[in-house]
């Protein structure tokens, strides 16, 4: 069950958080209850297969709405890919998380979300067509009209920032067609978020069965914990101070690793690793929340304000600011540095990193500076081609691009150029 963040009387189930998406109050989703794993899943979290310890992970946040044998399939659908962790330098990994179909860590919540709603519709002869709205800063917008391409019943709503996302990232949101619309917002990622947000609370689109595939949705937000234990178990560090840096915008991703460590999952310490927007930077110094004024990046995945998920990490430590200090540090890293960073890791271990993982290596090197006796993780969010002038600037070198890749370029775009909430308004409405 699930509680609103805003409204701690209003319960719900997960296919009712599901479907929602934020609750009536515009507050998240979050588990009444976090849950704890048993003895013998970590003694036999050594032989388990990645399906086989999602299921033990997950069931528990599903509470038998779905059958075990079909969430085992959702399982199943949303982890068939790889994601191996790569050693890169002195007792340094990178966790790989763009072998998936859109080369980027969000193909998982997507494929998850994506699984879980069509199960319902199938299952419950739902006659009413779902749009699912998703604001995205480049990377969530692919992978969920990905996961969601050709599902009878949904229609898809992509809005992202005009001149704010990489071109590869803009052809994976706008040349699927189909069931998929793109909407292309001038401003930043928070506008874009708060227009999603606002869908949710206008009484005009009540008949609408509206729902968001950001991670502010839970089925979209939970499942990003299997990579964490997926990880853990390949290292193998049982006894190993463990510490893994997160590159971090809306911090969903942050939090889910940091939900896993509820749940008993080792982790010894969390790095956040920022770009200029250093809300929770100033945050963990200061102990008081502000949000800010986005600033464009390369990392344009981080380019957020306003981080919608900080508030479930808050939650996770009863806003006990003090509690959450001893597991949490946070850096911001400029474009230059950032630059350095994918330089000094290609030219020491020839491992290419796109401009987010190399924020998530520089935090995690900065914080191992002080605490040497660690194994780090940081994680490698996308494939370095979806950042292709500014890794290859950076380097002075040439990208092999991967073959569907190269067919993206084939095709064209087809987008609707949007400014004010009521434009978008007007769009789900004559849908």
């Amino acid at each position: 069950m699930y509680l609103s963040l805003g409204n701690k009387k209003d319960i719900v189930s997960f296919k009712k958080a599901l479907f929602n998406g934020l609750a009536p109050d515009k507050s998240l989703y979050y588990p009444i209850e976090v849950q704890k794993l048993s003895e013998d899943f970590w003694k036999d979290l050594q032989k388990m297969d990645n399906f086989s310890l999602a299921l033990a992970v997950m069931k528990g946040y599903i509470n038998e709405e779905i059958p075990e044998e079909s969430l085992l399939d959702i399982i199943k659908k949303t982890l068939d890919f790889k994601f191996p962790t790569v050693l890169v330098d002195e007792n340094i990994y990178s966790l790989e998380l763009f072998h998936g179909p859109t080369l980027a860590f969000k193909d998982v919540g997507a494929k998850f979300m994506s699984a879980c709603m069509d199960y319902f519709i199938r299952n419950e002869n739902l006659n009413k067509k779902i749009t699912v709205i998703v604001a995205t800063s480049g990377d969530t917008g692919g992978a969920v009209a990905n996961g969601f391409l050709g599902i009878d019943g949904v229609d898809v709503v992509i809005l992202y920032p005009k001149g704010k996302v990489s071109e590869i990232q803009e052809l994976q949101l706008t040349t699927l067609g189909s069931n998929v619309s793109a909407l292309e917002v001038d401003g930043y990622f928070d506008k874009c978020q708060e227009m999603v947000k606002k869908t949710f609370v206008d009484k005009d689109l009540s008949e609408k069965l509206l729902t968001s595939a950001n991670s502010i949705n839970i089925a979209r937000w939970l499942p990003q914990m299997l990579y964490y234990f997926i990880a853990y178990r390949d290292l193998n560090r049982r006894n190993s101070n463990l510490v893994v840096s997160v590159p971090s915008g809306n911090f969903g991703n942050l939090c889910a690793g940091m939900l896993a460590k509820k749940m008993g999952l080792p982790i010894n310490h969390f790095v956040a690793s920022t770009n200029e927007n250093d809300t929770v930077p100033k945050f963990m110094k200061t102990g008081t929340y502000e949000k800010q004024k986005t600033i464009s990046t390369i990392t344009n995945a981080m380019d957020v304000g306003d981080p919608s998920n900080f508030v479930r990490i808050l939650s996770l430590y009863n806003n006990n600011f003090n509690e959450l200090k001893k597991e949490l540090t946070a850096y911001k890293f400029s474009d230059e540095e950032t630059i350095l960073g994918i330089r000094e890791l290609y030219h020491k271990s020839k491992y290419l990193l796109d401009p987010h993982g190399a924020t998530a290596f520089l935090g995690l090197k900065k914080y191992l500076f002080n605490n040497p006796e660690t194994t780090g993780l940081f994680l490698e969010t996308a494939h370095p081609v979806k950042f292709l002038d500014t890794v290859e600037n950076a380097l002075n070198i040439n990208i092999d691009i991967p073959q569907h890749i190269l067919e993206l370029k084939k095709k064209e775009k087809s987008k609707i150029q949007i400014r004010e909430y009521k434009q978008l308004k007007s769009f789900l409405l004559s849908r």
